[in-house]
């Protein structure tokens, strides 16, 4: 069995909540979710864990999150996600500013992960569950390829009280294989109490059950090298030369990856609840729901001691 390393996605800045909500306490003693996530992570036999941040923070967030702040518990590495880290031969396009996206962030990692792998946003509260069900997947693998996986929520446990959603929407086959993921925005319960996205305008109703990804994903390094070939071909498009803003997804890769045949991606089930501060509203609920974990025993009051 083989320790899987949890890769962090930080180096957003978070468009809508502002701050560098990373680092933002959530706990009773200032903890961030990252703590919870590596936290669980250490506890579901994850070995390493790799941030991607940038330069422009890096000192204020390698000063907070290190292997000393964890208790020496999980090997640390940080590794950069830059505008211009881009495959040999090709520049950033004039006036481009926005990072090129979440699997962009995930290909900075290459040097540094070497083992199966689950991937996370640092701002998702994921759920003690969800850790245990990736990474015991994730440590089965061994060296095999092509085997990936994701954790599937209930559409109903990743709602916000205080505005719509964006959610990847996914469908399964009967073995629970994804078949397809597709990005639905505005999703919200409606005032008769139904789970709706708005669509061009029309409601359509979701199963309370519907599985939705929250980009917790699981790879094994072969993932590194069909990304960078598919990346290229993302750069080189037109679409993307005439679009400032068009970024390399992570459900892009996954969706490219399932439907030529190169691998197969198990959806796995959870008990957890996902938290998020998609809006500043969120960020009272999510510590109150800290506290009632910490009240059942899940976590202890200081996680680190």
């Amino acid at each position: 069995m083989v320790k899987p390393t949890l890769l962090v996605l930080a180096a957003g800045m978070g468009s809508r909540y502002g701050s560098l909500k990373q680092m933002d306490g959530v706990g009773p003693n200032g903890e961030a979710i990252i703590d919870y996530s590596v936290y669980d992570a250490v506890r579901a036999g994850f070995g390493k864990v790799v941030f991607v941040i940038r330069h422009s923070f890096a000192e204020d967030f390698i000063s907070v999150f290190n292997a000393e702040r964890f208790g020496g518990r999980i090997e640390v590495e940080y590794v950069y996600q830059e505008l211009d880290y881009l495959p040999e031969g090709f520049t950033v396009p004039e006036g481009r500013e926005k990072p090129w996206g979440t699997n962009h962030a995930v290909m900075m990692a290459a040097e540094a992960v070497k083992t199966p792998f689950a991937v996370i946003n640092a701002d998702d509260f994921y759920g003690q569950n969800a850790y245990e069900v990736i990474g015991a997947y994730l440590s089965e693998l061994g060296q095999s390829t092509g085997s990936y996986c994701m954790v599937g929520y209930e559409v109903n446990k990743t709602l916000s009280e205080n505005g719509t959603v964006s959610r990847g929407v996914c469908t399964v086959d009967e073995n629970r294989f994804l078949t397809s993921m597709v990005e639905r925005t505005k999703i919200e319960r409606n005032a008769e109490g139904v789970i709706v996205f708005h669509d061009l305008g029309d409601d359509v109703a979701l199963d309370e059950n519907t599985p939705v990804s929250m980009n917790l994903f699981g790879f094994t390094p072969d993932y590194f090298a069909h990304s960078v070939e598919a990346f290229k071909e993302f750069l080189a498009a037109e679409s993307t030369k005439t679009n400032l803003k068009a970024e390399f997804f992570i459900p892009l890769m996954v969706n490219r990856l399932i439907g030529d045949g190169t691998a197969k991606m198990k959806v796995l089930s959870t008990t957890a609840q996902w938290f998020g501060v998609t809006y500043k509203e969120d960020k009272p609920q999510l510590m109150a729901k800290i506290e009632a974990l910490i009240a059942d025993g899940v976590y202890p009051r200081n996680l680190w001691e």
